[in-house]
């Protein structure tokens, strides 16, 4: 009787997770429908990007072409006059790691004016980046670089905290190259609803920054 109880409790958490996993996924894919944008020309204007950063290699000699796609994408949407600005955020966890710093790198390399790049040093979650981008940086409209999946992600935040926002969508890698990632962005998604049922806050707020008009 005893094990009988065990593995009707265990069915029982096992179905929960599948739905709580499911229904936050459907809530998220529903906040970003009409908000994403694959065509650079299609992609209406805002004064303010948000790139969400990510790390250059996967180990010492293997790019990540996360990353690689993300910054083609914010140079395409710079050199076509779509946004006045761009934001990065990401993580500087340690002395020896720094994403906003290495991306900031790779666009000026690209041919993009340092004088238009800001830097979030603590977008240490999507999270993070999408309530500094309003707490920090002032800005209650913007559009979001990244993945599709991830850009997904970012909008629910951003229409959680007010923020009018889009996402252009970087290129993905292969379906077999992702699928951890993958993986990880069901979980991540009912991450955002446990923020805010605990009413969570970034990790680190701090002094406001100020873009130029």
């Amino acid at each position: 009787m005893w094990k009988k109880g065990v593995f009707f409790a265990l069915f029982a958490t096992i179905i929960l997770v599948i739905l709580t996993v499911y229904f936050c996924n459907r809530a998220i894919e529903n906040a970003s429908k009409g908000k994403l944008y694959d065509d650079v020309n299609k992609v209406p204007y805002h004064r303010v990007a948000l790139l969400l950063g990510t790390s250059k290699y996967l180990s010492r000699h293997t790019l990540n072409y996360y990353y690689l796609y993300r910054i083609e994408a914010a140079v395409n949407l710079i050199k076509a006059g779509k946004v006045k600005y761009i934001i990065i955020s990401g993580d500087n966890g340690t002395v020896s790691y720094n994403e906003p710093y290495r991306m900031r790198t790779d666009l000026i390399r690209a041919g993009i004016d340092s004088s238009i790049i800001y830097m979030d040093f603590a977008g240490f979650r999507t999270f993070d980046s999408m309530v500094r981008l309003k707490e920090i940086f002032g800005q209650d409209s913007a559009t979001v670089i990244s993945q599709e999946f991830h850009n997904k992600r970012a909008l629910y935040i951003a229409e959680q905290e007010g923020i009018h926002a889009i996402g252009f969508n970087a290129k993905d890698v292969p379906s077999a190259l992702g699928f951890k990632v993958q993986t990880r962005e069901k979980f991540a998604r009912v991450k955002v609803f446990l923020d805010y049922l605990f009413s969570n806050k970034p990790k680190f707020l701090g002094a406001k920054i100020h873009l130029p008009d």
